[in-house]
């Protein structure tokens, strides 16, 4: 049995997000449980509307690469059943509230998420 994955996002980098949607789809496509904890103004990845990310790449663009767009992956990620968390502060920082987060979404702060991962790796994107 694969150990599970646990990631981490810090900022408002649309790619950093984006990647972590893409580790975290492939992750769970093979079996493996997915954790993913937004901090700071990374929660944004986590809104309907996440152009509040830098350097935002349209989906329509990375679909007609032949590349999954964010709102795809996002989605897949929360359909297979990943646990994903957007921090507190990191709500506050964003001028977000709870209810402006994805259904699914928790909010968390860091130690619920450390308890989580216990002695697993933690992967920060």
């Amino acid at each position: 049995m694969s150990r599970p994955l646990f990631l981490t996002l810090a900022d408002d980098s649309w790619q950093r997000a984006h990647y972590a949607m893409v580790v975290a789809a492939g992750a769970l496509s093979l079996g493996r449980d997915v954790s993913i904890f937004a901090g700071g103004r990374s929660v944004l990845a986590l809104t309907p509307d996440w152009s509040g990310l830098q350097g935002t790449i349209a989906d329509n663009v990375l679909e007609a690469r032949g590349i999954a767009g964010f709102g795809e992956l996002r989605a897949a990620v929360l359909d297979f059943g990943a646990t994903v968390m957007a921090c507190e502060t990191g709500l506050t920082m964003a001028g977000l509230v709870p209810e402006d987060l994805l259904e699914g979404v928790m909010v968390k702060g860091i130690v619920s998420f450390l308890e989580l991962a216990g002695d697993n790796p933690l992967l920060a994107l």
